[in-house]
């Protein structure tokens, strides 16, 4: 079954393969390829060459044009190449052909996710979430680990449905396969029943308190931010989905306590299985009662990345919340300055931090912070808003409820 995903982070080599079509441009393209490039090296392989194609959609057979496979084949044979990834997710009969035609390991977007999930779970809940997600992507594509059965048939001896003598083994084969699956299947989300019982036991003895959530596209610096505000050491490092598993830290800011916790990342077309399975650990946003929106704006797609977190957030439940719009890596953010002489209408590439910052000041309000995690700047300015939003929480949802704590010196607050 783990022929859907690479094992083990190896330095494998691999080619890209992406198709541009009317809604999705040449930019766009590029774009994803290249977020499919550091998830390929998150995962361990070394991406040596990238191919696109304009389709107006994709090849229900291939994938690609017959051409296109063609070129990707001799590049793949002359240059030893192991493995080729396509940045949508192929059906079984893509998979089955386009492997048959390369005879290379096929890997596309989802399992490609699939497999760093499954690099970077930890605990026994991850895991549990992982798994099924790669059952649910399997399910749909047992066919291709039998395709040495293909010959063989189904049909019951009828006289119809298969040659004389080879009747049945493959589709019995299959069902098993199937039945064994959907029992795991049942299983594993037995587990996960139990093990949100514990979470939502968890959840009640944390006390009065009120619950911010760090929510975000994976590497924009949520786990800097938390390890910033909580003074612990949770995982951070320039790779996707480095946090995977949800940690929860007590935080105090001048004489206010409250929940901090860092959730796993968003990514586009993240696989909808994956979103199912990882409901659970997302509880944390959903019972939030504050979310803190945290955005890379050195990247030159923050934008539709906001998007991708918006509509992730509405379809797990946790859109309509109070949330601040944090705008983190100031340092790394570039522009392109127009030369005197160039007429052609500014775009946002043109647009320098400052102009940047006053177009999302006006259009959110008091609702957006500029700040860099890394190098701790605007970090005093950052705390004092989260300890005025928190406040007025929990004033609002405990009333009579006294801050716990005494205002501390300035050398003891959070740094």
């Amino acid at each position: 079954m783990k022929e859907f995903v690479i094992s083990e982070a190896q330095a494998e080599t691999a080619v890209l393969v992406a198709l541009i079509t009317q809604s999705q441009d040449e930019r766009k393209t590029n774009e994803y390829l290249d977020e499919l490039a550091f998830l390929a090296e998150t995962a361990g392989a070394d991406v040596v060459k990238k191919f696109t194609q304009r389709l107006d959609m994709a090849n229900s057979v291939t994938y690609v044009g017959k051409g296109k496979l063609q070129e990707i084949k001799d590049y793949v044979t002359e240059n030893e190449v192991g493995m080729v990834i396509f940045d949508d997710e192929l059906s079984a009969k893509q998979i089955r052909n386009i492997e048959g035609e390369l005879q290379v390991k096929i890997l596309d977007r989802t399992s490609l996710i699939l497999d760093i999930f499954a690099m970077r779970a930890q605990t026994a809940h991850a895991k549990t979430q992982v798994e099924l997600a790669q059952y649910k992507y399997m399910l749909p594509r047992l066919t291709r680990l039998w395709t040495h059965l293909e010959r063989q048939g189904g049909g019951s001896g009828s006289g119809k449905g298969g040659s004389v003598g080879l009747r049945g083994p493959g589709e019995t084969q299959l069902e098993m396969d199937r039945r064994i699956i959907l029992g795991r299947m049942s299983l594993l989300k037995g587990q996960l029943v139990d093990i949100d019982k514990q979470k939502a036991t968890q959840r009640k003895n944390r006390g009065r308190m009120i619950r911010v959530a760090l929510v975000g596209y994976t590497n924009v610096g949520k786990s800097t931010l938390m390890n910033l505000l909580s003074k612990s050491d949770v995982f951070a490092e320039n790779k996707l989905f480095a946090t995977l598993d949800t940690t929860v830290r007590k935080v105090i800011i001048d004489n206010l306590p409250f929940l901090l916790s860092d959730t796993v990342g968003f990514i586009r077309k993240l696989p909808t299985d994956l979103v199912e399975s990882f409901k659970s650990t997302l509880d944390e946003v959903r019972e939030a009662d504050l979310l803190l929106h945290v955005v890379d704006i050195s990247h030159p797609g923050f934008e539709e990345q906001i998007e991708i977190v918006n509509k992730t957030l509405a379809d797990i439940g946790g859109a309509g919340k109070p949330c601040i719009l944090i705008f983190n890596k100031i340092d790394a953010y570039t522009y392109v300055e127009k030369a005197p002489d160039d007429l052609t209408p500014r775009t946002k590439d043109n647009l320098t931090l400052e102009e940047l910052m006053n177009t999302w000041m006006a259009k959110m309000e008091d609702n957006c912070l500029f700040i860099s995690a890394r190098e701790k700047i605007n970090m005093e300015e950052f705390k004092g808003v989260v300890y005025n939003r928190v406040k007025a929480l929990h004033v609002q949802r405990f009333p009579y409820n006294d801050f716990l704590y005494q205002t501390y010196d300035k050398d003891e607050e959070i740094e």
